[in-house]
């Protein structure tokens, strides 16, 4: 298309410049050839002045002073060319011949009545064509030169022109797909420096979502696997035997993680258009250990009156959430769990059950998911496993 677009602005360029070319020749030839019969005309209107004001001083014709001038006081004397001109009714005439000679005939009344012809043979006066028969072809070549020229100046006008859009075309085209977004000619302060930012802007928007639904799409099947599977077998075993108590428990249990496995996900799937803000994070976790743990003797906070933390409240609470529900889920009924906060970092720590070693313990479950969240507020995370307890500690963006 780049190409096609230099092509069609080559051929306007090319055809307008021919156009000029063209137009100011023929004013030129125009202004010539009317600059040349009107010295003639002036001519003749002098020599006739001249020749009235003399009849009326000494009542004689006089002949023409001009040698190419002739005074004719018998329409039939004229020429037969001139003849058939003033029997049309021609006062005036230009009559050109195909012998060589060029007339150019006025009309003049003396008084008294008497006219005559005056007829003027302005072969050797007609100066343009001599012109163009002595140096025509110098002329046709420098035209020529001028057009080639103006030519070639377009050819390179277009080029110039349409090179910018070439190269964001080009760019466009191998842009690849997860690739960075940077269009050369984003930093043009003319139309295209726009159109190159406005196509970063949305190649980068495009990209962000797409890297988003995949994103979504991984979890989905990454996260949501263990608790259906678990689900799944409770629910067969049920096709045999009453379900216990216990395997009630985990069936809603894994319909709980399920919920709230969905509710994070779709909080990350649109953790681009939710805006940043200042969230108090002890408060988040008030709220969540108040929906979470029924017995407070299992708890040993160390938190400062009010952490300001800049987030998102929403991704604050499924972090806090998974992160606290993980701890007392799989740490056991006796796991004890200790929130600190200190040197800008929250730990997050519950003792391990030496009866449920062999089970996953602890945030072991769910790393992942717990990144993304952390990764969409720019939080870190730091995992640490140990024989008598399993650790979490998360460094949010303070407020400055």
């Amino acid at each position: 298309m780049a190409s096609s677009i230099r092509r069609g602005l080559f051929a306007a360029l090319a055809g307008f410049t021919i156009f000029i070319c063209l137009c100011y020749t023929g004013l030129a030839l125009v202004i010539s050839y009317v600059t040349e019969d009107m010295l003639i005309d002036h001519l003749l209107k002098r020599e006739a002045a001249a020749m009235t004001v003399h009849f009326r001083q000494h009542g004689v014709l006089k002949q023409p002073a001009d040698e190419l001038i002739h005074a004719y006081a018998d329409v039939d004397a004229l020429p037969p060319v001139a003849r058939a001109q003033v029997a049309a009714g021609h006062e005036r005439a230009e009559i050109a011949t195909g012998t060589g000679q060029h007339y150019h005939l006025r009309t003049l009344d003396l008084p008294g009545g008497q006219r005559i012809y005056l007829l003027a043979d302005v072969q050797p006066l007609l100066v343009v064509s001599k012109l163009f028969q002595d140096v025509g072809g110098l002329l046709t070549a420098i035209a020529l030169g001028l057009i080639a020229a103006a030519l070639l100046l377009a050819y390179l006008l277009s080029r110039r022109l349409v090179a910018p859009l070439q190269v964001l075309a080009q760019e466009v085209r191998s842009q690849a797909p997860t690739g960075p977004v940077a269009f050369s000619g984003r930093h043009r302060r003319d139309e295209i420096g726009y159109l190159a930012q406005k196509l970063s802007t949305t190649v980068s928007e495009l990209h962000a979502t797409l890297n988003r639904e995949h994103a979504f799409t991984r979890d989905i099947s990454h996260e949501l696997r263990t608790p259906l599977t678990v689900m799944r077998n409770t629910l067969h075993q049920a096709a045999s035997r009453p379900l216990e108590a216990q395997e009630t428990a985990l069936l809603q249990s894994g319909l709980d993680e399920m919920a709230s496995t969905i509710d994070v996900l779709f909080a990350l799937a649109r953790a681009q258009h939710i805006a940043e803000e200042l969230v108090d994070l002890r408060g988040c976790i008030e709220e969540s250990l108040l929906r979470l743990l029924d017995d407070t003797d299992r708890l040993q906070l160390h938190l400062p009156e009010r952490l300001q933390v800049l987030g998102n409240r929403q991704l604050v609470m499924l972090l806090m959430n998974n992160c606290l529900g993980n701890a007392l889920f799989h740490g056991g009924a006796g796991a004890r769990l200790r929130l600190s906060f200190a040197d800008g970092v929250l730990s997050v720590e519950n003792s391990l059950d030496p009866a449920r070693a062999g089970a996953m313990q602890g945030f072991q479950h769910g790393q992942h998911l717990l990144r993304r969240i952390a990764d969409a507020m720019r939080w870190d995370l730091g995992f640490h496993a140990g024989a008598a307890a399993y650790r979490v500690d998360i460094t949010p963006l303070r407020a400055h």
